[in-house]
């Protein structure tokens, strides 16, 4: 697997931390049917009291993210790869109910998972709420974020009239989704 290994917010991973990061990651590799053209990418951040990572894996079927904080860069890689194996045993799960057991040969390598699995349940649909899109301004939109209970807001963008999402990021600022 080649693994990238970036930091941020004045973070700067060191040949240790790249080292850790890869040998843990190998945890992840054996699942693949294609382990040489696999590739990961971990975006490591530091902030006031925690350290977050983020590990995104793309292949051929599907795209593997996980992200996670703790209060060391290692702690947050362990819990990080913890995610990611629940992903793909979900995920194959879901396949081979829906698709059939074959429909996951050319990713996953047979055998990983297949014992002692006991069918997660689905998440379920289990409220729908119905809601007018407003045209406002990104500063009304925080506005009207603050004022509810949730962390994002959809509205109408006030020049374009195409909708936006507002949300609340980890540290605390606003980021807006876009669409096209």
């Amino acid at each position: 697997m080649k693994v990238e290994v970036v930091g941020k917010n004045g973070f700067t991973p060191s040949d240790r931390n790249k080292e850790f990061v890869e040998d843990k990651l190998t945890k992840i590799e054996q699942y693949f049917q294609d382990q040489k053209g696999l590739r990961a990418r971990v975006l490591a951040k530091v902030y006031p009291g925690y350290h977050k990572v983020e590990i995104t894996i793309p292949t051929k079927n599907v795209i593997l993210r996980a992200e996670a904080k703790g209060e060391d860069l290692y702690s947050s890689i362990d819990l990080a790869i913890d995610k990611l194996e629940r992903q793909i045993r979900k995920y194959k799960t879901r396949v081979k109910e829906h698709k059939g057991k074959d429909a996951l040969k050319d990713t996953f390598v047979e055998g990983y998972f297949d014992k002692d699995v006991k069918p997660e349940a689905p998440a379920e649909l289990v409220k729908t709420k119905k809601m007018t899109l407003v045209p406002l301004a990104d500063d009304e939109a925080i506005t009207q974020l603050e004022l509810t209970d949730h962390d994002f807001f959809v509205y109408l963008d006030q020049e374009t009239l195409k909708p936006k999402v507002m949300y609340v990021r980890d540290d605390g600022n606003y980021a807006v989704i876009e669409t096209e």
